[in-house]
């Protein structure tokens, strides 16, 4: 069974081929009418769950397209109508799934619940997002340096903010594809211990540095991500506000990178919180570029998952 269920627990080689392979299928494309199905039809006869218990645009738009582009058949499902982990176990949900599925994407909110359904499905499940992780993002996110900038091994890639889940798949992805990472937030946001360790041991630096100026040194990428959840009160968006607006990505900041230096966000942004427009918009941002990979990348997840 091939899951996509994080970055560090899928093979170096394979990583590289799903980017390579996503690149290509890009490139095949390009020129044609958004609506038109791919050269190869390599999921035709194939049904592809689409969980939702978070909410979504990118992801769920970029899912379905890819496989009906590919010649497949989606069913989206949403938290509200499925017993997920309330009228019906994990597991259950998972083995009837199984009989009538090829392939399961989960976007939820603990990761417990994406490894009970992997464990017990049948078929191959994919991380769409989890409250821990966010790999097909970051699949994205390396596809789209590659394209700007080659071969993104032996770089510099700074974070700018709170070491979230999308930042924790940054750091998975730093040790299987080999660059060094630099994460520039406030103490009480920091990331996981367990994943800067994970890929240090994998001989990439990874660094904490709290001085956001000196963490954007020579960078050839800059990332960041929202401030806020949309779950969060208004008390907490103050106080993460308050915490986070030293780590602004804004001009004086992309300033101090590399000259070529590319500027990410995996969208949705607050902007002018996190990031300025004149970054956002600016020559340094590869943002839609960034969401658009996310149907190349998923497509070249799918297909590895399905092995077609």
């Amino acid at each position: 069974m091939t899951h996509f269920l994080d970055i560090n627990k899928t093979d170096p080689g394979d990583l590289r081929h799903m980017v390579d392979h996503a690149i290509e299928m890009k490139t095949a494309r390009a020129g044609l009418p958004k609506g038109t199905p791919d050269a190869e039809q390599p999921l035709a006869g194939h049904m592809v769950a689409l969980i939702f218990e978070k909410p979504s645009t990118r992801t769920r738009v970029s899912f379905d397209l890819g496989v009906r582009q590919m010649g497949g058949q989606t069913m989206v499902l949403s938290g509200s109508e499925m017993q997920l982990g309330h009228g019906e176990t994990i597991a259950d949900t998972a083995r009837v799934l199984s009989r009538y599925v090829d392939l399961v994407m989960i976007r939820t909110f603990e990761e417990e619940v994406l490894l009970e359904m992997a464990e017990h499905a049948s078929v191959p499940v994919i991380n769409g997002l989890t409250n821990r992780t966010h790999p097909c993002q970051i699949m994205a996110d390396v596809m789209t340096f590659e394209e700007h900038r080659g071969p993104i091994k032996g770089k510099k890639v700074v974070w700018c903010g709170d070491g979230n889940n999308v930042f924790a798949s940054f750091a998975h992805a730093a040790g299987q594809f080999g660059f060094d990472l630099t994460f520039a937030g406030p103490e009480t946001l920091d990331p996981e211990r367990l994943f800067l360790d994970e890929a240090r041991a994998k001989g990439v630096t990874v660094e904490i540095e709290r001085d956001a100026d000196k963490a954007v040194a020579n960078a050839d990428l800059v990332v960041t991500d929202t401030w806020v959840s949309m779950h969060d009160s208004q008390t907490a968006r103050e106080r993460r506000h308050n915490q986070l607006r030293p780590y602004q990505v804004n001009e004086a900041l992309m300033a101090k990178a590399s000259p070529d230096a590319l500027f990410m966000h995996c969208l949705p942004a607050h902007r002018n919180e996190e990031a300025t427009d004149a970054v956002m918009d600016g020559p340094h941002s590869v943002i839609f570029d960034e969401a658009e990979n996310r149907l190349h990348a998923q497509k070249a997840i799918m297909r590895h998952c399905l092995g077609v």
